[in-house]
């Protein structure tokens, strides 16, 4: 036994001695193993990060595409709200339109939609918003339509001061502002008052709201109309059941510089309200500026 004992104490002590021999060895063969091990670490957790944020970024990507929808569908959701403010007699019906392009140019002021006469589009129906009348429809096929605005050269929309009912013409002159003309002698035209339809000449019924009296001077009356058209993205085609075509026997369509109203003052009042009368015949009559 104790032999035995002898034996494995001096086996110990050469595994020991050996070890010792062998440690710087093995030291300097694990160190670079280690190494390699924590940046092959280092390289998966790499692409494990990279992965994540493509993912990340995508995923983002995805977000801000519905953000822009969702930012869209609530502006159309705005619009059409502002359309459904418009209120069309019983006997009226209506089509919405989405606006596809800007037909106008230097000697036009219109705009087409998308409906035709397969959604029963027609010459001369009514083109509104919840703010008022953009126009009326002057051209039509399958699938568009065009639009006349009001403040083309060939507008012509009767209509009357709402306070007064004195009733006028509002002629397009491819301007920002159209004008009112064929006002009645002795008419009483203020700044701010209210410019609606008529109802008379078979084309609009009465009370749409067209604009207001934004400027009285030498020979024009400037109306700014309730509808900024550079700014529209969906209208109210209406059907009132009027043929839409003006009488051009009971109503002048031209405009000779003579027959423009010569109105006073020449000012926009400023601190109170200030009254304007179309003159009355055998008044002094100035041919309007070209």
């Amino acid at each position: 036994m104790m032999l035995g004992k002898a034996e494995t104490v001096i086996v110990e002590e050469v595994r020991a001695r050996i070890n010792d021999a062998f440690a710087p060895i093995l030291e300097a063969i694990a160190e670079p193993a280690g190494t390699v091990r924590g940046y092959l670490d280092e390289g998966r957790q790499f692409l494990a990060i990279h992965e994540e944020n493509q993912r990340l970024t995508q995923e983002n990507q995805r977000l801000l595409k519905w953000q822009t929808v969702a930012r869209k569908v609530e502006e159309e959701n705005v619009v059409l709200r502002d359309l459904l403010n418009f209120k069309v007699g019983p006997e009226s019906s209506y089509i919405a339109a989405r606006v596809i392009s800007d037909d106008g140019g230097t000697f036009s002021e219109s705009m087409l939609v998308y409906a035709g006469n397969r959604e029963g589009v027609k010459n001369g129906q009514a083109v509104v918003t919840g703010e008022g009348l953009v126009g009326r429809i002057a051209g039509v096929a399958h699938r568009s339509a065009r639009v006349l605005l009001l403040t083309d050269l060939n507008s012509r929309i009767p209509v009357m001061i709402e306070g007064s009912r004195a009733r006028g013409i509002l002629a397009g002159r491819n301007e920002e502002k159209p004008i009112l003309t064929k006002l009645p002698p002795g008419s009483i035209v203020s700044p701010g008052d209210r410019i609606v339809t008529s109802g008379h000449g078979g084309a609009f019924p009465q009370g749409i709201p067209v604009g207001l009296v934004s400027a009285v001077n030498d020979a024009l009356v400037e109306i700014t109309p309730y509808v900024d058209s550079q700014r529209l993205e969906i209208v109210r085609i209406v059907d009132y059941g009027l043929d839409g075509i003006l009488d051009r026997h009971r109503l002048r369509t031209d405009l000779p510089k003579d027959d423009i109203p010569v109105v006073e003052p020449k000012s926009v009042p400023t601190s109170e309200k200030m009254r304007t009368v179309v003159p009355k015949p055998g008044m002094e009559r100035r041919p309007s500026e070209p």
